[in-house]
């Protein structure tokens, strides 16, 4: 199954520590729930994976995500991945370009367009699930970046003004162990994506023969 996205979202931040954050691997996937780099193969390629829950069905994709191009005067970047179900029920084929254009200093628009191939198990859902199930993704994404990156801008004229006696060493900030990310689950994303779902199939006409053969099989089984 064959899908087009194009979304686009606007940050509080410098274009170039956009540029930066979204150019970044080890950065992005920390907005992506139940993403993971498992191993960098050079400069352009990375090895990961991502865990998809939809309903009882979950899906574990490991793939490879390469920048095909890089060019940071125009605030371009392409990038190829594929991946493949840990159980063998399927993969997606995935080309994405975005694009960084700095609207007035200190704000970023980022536009960005993706072709998503998905074959196996979740192709099952439909283009119209899938298609929620990515509006709701890229919006916790947006959400995560939007985060990490104007809190830093909100944070950084506050630590210049602070001063502290010369002769005191700041101690370098603690790490945080990682993580185990949990997986992508949809259902959590909350009543929207059902309500869009059960609306659309309320008007296939297949669904209401369903629902009839269901209910004279109860009323047999009863009697």
């Amino acid at each position: 199954m064959g899908l087009r996205f194009e979304q686009s979202f606007v940050v509080h931040a410098p274009r170039q520590k956009v540029w930066e954050y979204l150019t970044d691997p080890y950065r992005v996937v920390t907005a992506l729930p139940g993403a993971a780099v498992t191993e960098k193969v050079d400069d352009a390629t990375y090895n990961g994976t991502i865990t998809v829950k939809v309903g009882p069905v979950s899906a574990r994709y490991r793939g490879t995500a390469r920048f095909e191009k890089l060019d940071p005067a125009a605030g371009v970047a392409e990038v190829a991945a594929t991946g493949q179900d840990a159980s063998g029920r399927g993969g997606a084929d995935m080309k994405m370009s975005s694009r960084v254009t700095e609207r007035t200093p200190g704000e970023t628009e980022v536009n960005v367009v993706s072709e998503v191939n998905v074959t196996g198990v979740l192709a099952q859902f439909g283009r119209g699930m899938i298609q929620d199930v990515s509006d709701q993704m890229f919006e916790r994404f947006t959400t995560s970046v939007r985060q990490a990156l104007e809190t830093a801008e909100a944070e950084a004229p506050a630590a210049a003004g602070a001063s502290a006696p010369a002769s005191a060493v700041a101690a370098p900030p603690a790490v945080p162990a990682p993580e185990a990310a949990p997986p992508i689950e949809v259902l959590s994303f909350g009543g929207k994506i059902a309500g869009r779902a059960l609306g659309r199939a309320a008007r296939e006409p297949f669904v209401w023969i369903v629902v009839v053969v269901v209910l004279a099989l109860v009323w047999f089984l009863m009697r």
